[in-house]
């Protein structure tokens, strides 16, 4: 079993923030990613709300904020981390086969992806269900395919995908979008796109690959087919929080519920990032989370301040 004052359970923009500043204040750091570091910014095309940057490839932000963690001395290890329980020095986290004992644990595990839970949905994944358009774009070129959502995510991700396709349609079950203005604007004006509101998906359809969807009209039942090769589906995000058991407490939709300095109900164990309960999820907001969140365990580790 090996020993660290700090584990970061996530490695993206908190994580690898609080990994950084942890870092730079001399702590023994060590952030366990699942997937790739960067988390979901590291899959985003354009990233336009980032302060200083104004205009950033998702990855290369990523990346920068790897390189910066890793130039302070965390080490970043690629591992799942499936349970904590208490210790007698603090914690053990357990992932990927290995024990991890910390004085302190930063969750910063972000979300996942919510499932459209259709038919067709599970069985296309991969096959032309998707949930990235930067990760599966690319394999729709000249092609005609759909985005349900209709969030700021889902019209982002439908004009990147216009890079790609011949036409991208954008099924959406209310009458009017919830992204932000000058998204919906954009949309609106991209000829690529055609909106469909008031809409639903009740079937996706196809044998080796995704070959229809069956749409319905939320104003008046009709259901008819929409022939497409892909649907990418952008209807909302579940924290990624069920390994923590009652270390934790959470809201109705399973948020990390914390104090303003990121501290959870169990002493030395702090939450920060999209998991926790907040009004607004973004990189800028993650980071913030990330500072604080370490700030707040180096004062634990130096003196016990809780």
């Amino acid at each position: 079993m090996d020993g660290h004052d700090l584990v970061i359970i996530g490695g993206g923009p908190a994580g690898l923030t609080a990994g950084m500043y942890a870092g730079r204040a001399r702590i023994k750091t060590l952030v366990l990613e699942m997937m790739m570091p960067g988390g979901y910014a590291a899959t985003t095309e354009i990233i336009e709300n980032y302060p200083g940057t104004r205009s950033i490839n998702g990855m290369e932000l990523a990346t920068k904020m790897v390189e910066h963690a890793q130039a302070f001395g965390a080490e970043l290890v690629s591992t799942e981390a499936v349970s904590i329980e208490a210790s007698e020095a603090g914690f053990v986290v357990h992932a990927g086969g290995a024990a991890h004992e910390t004085k302190t644990v930063i969750v910063a595990t972000g979300t996942g992806y919510r499932k459209l839970g259709v038919p067709g949905e599970a069985e296309l994944t991969g096959r032309g269900v998707s949930y990235c358009a930067t990760c599966d774009g690319p394999f729709y070129k000249n092609e005609e395919i759909a985005v349900v959502g209709g969030g700021d995510s889902a019209l982002q991700e439908a004009l990147h995908l216009t890079t790609f396709a011949s036409k991208v349609t954008v099924i959406h079950r209310r009458d009017e979008f919830r992204a932000i203005p000058v998204l919906v604007e954009r949309v609106r004006q991209n000829e690529k796109i055609e909106c469909l509101c008031s809409h639903t998906v009740e079937r996706i359809n196809g044998t080796n690959g995704v070959e229809s969807l069956s749409i319905r009209s939320v104003k008046t039942g009709e259901e008819r087919e929409l022939l497409v090769a892909g649907v990418f589906l952008f209807v909302g995000l579940v924290p990624k929080t069920e390994f923590l058991g009652d270390l934790v407490e959470t809201d109705e939709k399973g948020f990390i519920i914390t104090d303003q300095d990121m501290k959870t109900k169990t002493t030395g164990l702090l939450a920060a990032g999209d998991c926790r309960a907040k009004v607004l999820r973004q990189i800028a907001t993650a980071v913030g989370d990330g500072a604080t969140a370490a700030f707040v365990a180096q004062k634990f580790i130096e003196d016990g301040t809780w």
